[in-house]
């Protein structure tokens, strides 16, 4: 069978990525994407990772276009704040500190220096030094040095997407599914709405949501939960008013009692919102947390999502796909929701360009591949937690003491022995992010490598200090991050 009629269940951000996706890539397909506005869309992250930059570039979407549309702004990185101790910030920009190993690493020269004054490690990095100082500017073409993503208003986005796919030959239909009817083999052979219309399809794209109403409720598809490593199980959000002159070109995340809160700056407001677990904190006490650190005053009443961290077992069965919430979730600390969705429809789209039906193998291939990729980022997510040195609530003595998965375990001791930035294969986040993690939380190995004492000892201290001054010049000169905007936006 081919998958010549492939049907999209639900719309939001996920299902609108995977028809517009699907419509630009899949020429001579009928898409059809089945989505009611009595059904709430869950859009828990309004920031987003880089990689987003080039799912727009394949799509033909204009950076000035989009931003306009979804009161976007730009974002460098994430501001981490109380994360290891409180009134203690660190950055993790998307950016890099050169040389990871050998005699040049530059990590390696400074630590040689600790008692000489310099400034904190991520000053060696330069998409760093524009978030401290609220400034922005693109790469060169060479892209060297950094890179950048973007914050958004994630219903407005998936609005925008709508436009953009239905434009390129979507069809979207409104009605809610009332019924799911199987195939022999044990597939989904059609959808039934609530005034009897029938859609068909030889391919389903579950983006559902967390009702995960094909992949999980029909197919039955099992849950892999994560909670006992990342126990966080609830989340309010709710938008404020914007304050102050400046606008950040970074998500800040601050730890409170029992999670952490995110701020994410709009050209028109600031999205908030509170991630914390119930066995730390009830509901009601979470929301007054949230609220009393608003920057400005709240524009809505909050909005509480609830979830479990994990995935399901396969995110391929039979021929139905999850994308999205509807395969799985991980809390939004390092914004990598919307990432997880374009890497599940970037694999599928390589997987239908082929032509004809996928065979077992790709689609095993598939799923293992997806599978890892949580595995990774929930180990990258949990790395924040576990290096903290913070006492100072119930909730932040259990994560101190959470017993690690094997392959973050493995991690740890490669850095603390030996200074390895181990990488294993499917990993969302490179060497240069771990060790900004590393260094914010001024975790750093037991042992010196050799060969960093190659290079002289004044020698290292000159070129530490060197770079930093360059790049404190070089953003000197940057404009302002709302300067930027303006000027891309031609205000």
């Amino acid at each position: 069978m081919t998958y010549e009629r492939i049907v999209v269940l639900g719309g939001g951000t996920a299902g609108w990525m995977t028809a517009a996706a699907l419509a630009t890539g899949l020429k001579g397909k009928t898409v059809e994407l089945v989505e009611s506005e009595d059904i709430g869309t869950v859009g828990v992250g309004e920031a987003t990772f880089p990689s987003i930059r080039a799912y727009h570039q394949i799509l033909g979407i204009s950076e000035a276009d989009f931003l306009r549309a979804t009161n976007g702004t730009f974002k460098l990185g994430i501001k981490f704040r109380d994360w290891r101790v409180r009134g203690e910030d660190y950055y993790h920009t998307f950016g890099d500190f050169g040389q990871l190993s050998g005699a040049e690493a530059l990590w390696g020269q400074y630590r040689r220096h600790v008692n000489a004054g310099l400034a904190t490690f991520g000053e060696q990095c330069l998409p760093t030094v524009m978030a401290m100082h609220d400034r922005f500017c693109a790469p060169g073409k060479d892209a060297a040095g950094f890179n950048y993503a973007y914050h958004f208003d994630a219903s407005l986005y998936a609005r925008f997407l709508r436009d953009h796919a239905m434009a390129r030959g979507v069809r979207r239909t409104e009605g809610k599914v009332v019924d799911v009817a199987r195939r022999p083999d044990g597939g989904v052979a059609s959808l039934t709405l609530h005034d009897g219309r029938v859609i068909k399809g030889d391919l389903f794209i579950d983006c559902s949501g967390f009702a995960s109403l094909l992949l999980g409720r029909t197919l039955g598809e099992p849950f892999v939960d994560f909670s006992r490593w990342l126990p966080v199980d609830r989340a309010w959000a709710v938008p404020s008013a914007r304050v102050g002159e400046g606008l950040t070109p970074y998500t800040r995340a601050t730890a409170l009692s029992a999670g952490w809160a995110w701020r994410i700056p709009l050209q028109d407001r600031t999205g908030n919102g509170h991630v914390f677990s119930t066995r730390f904190i009830d509901e009601d006490a979470a929301r007054e947390e949230l609220l009393r650190q608003l920057d400005g005053e709240p524009l809505a009443e909050p909005r509480l999502l609830r979830f479990t961290t994990g995935h399901r077992a396969r995110f391929w069965s039979h021929n139905v796909v999850g994308i999205g919430l509807a395969t799985g979730f991980l809390e939004p600390l390092e914004s990598t929701s919307i990432y997880l969705v374009q890497v599940g429809v970037g694999r599928l789209m390589t997987l239908l360009q082929r032509g004809g039906t996928v065979p077992e193998a790709l689609i095993d291939a598939y799923n293992t591949g997806l599978v890892r990729q949580f595995e990774r980022i929930r180990d990258f997510i949990l790395l924040h937690y576990c290096l903290t040195a913070r006492r100072d609530t119930p909730f932040w003595n259990a994560m101190a003491a959470t017993e690690l998965p094997e392959t973050l375990a493995y991690k740890l001791h490669a850095w603390r022995q030996t200074g390895a930035l181990h990488q294993y294969d499917e990993e969302g986040f490179d060497g240069h992010s771990w060790l900004a993690i590393h260094a914010g939380m001024h975790h750093w190995p037991e042992r010196s490598d050799p060969t960093h004492a190659q290079i002289p000892l004044e020698k290292s201290l000159e070129w530490v200090r060197e770079r930093q001054q360059q790049l404190a010049g070089a953003v000197a000169s940057v404009s302002t991050h709302e300067e930027y905007l303006a000027h891309i936006l031609g205000r």
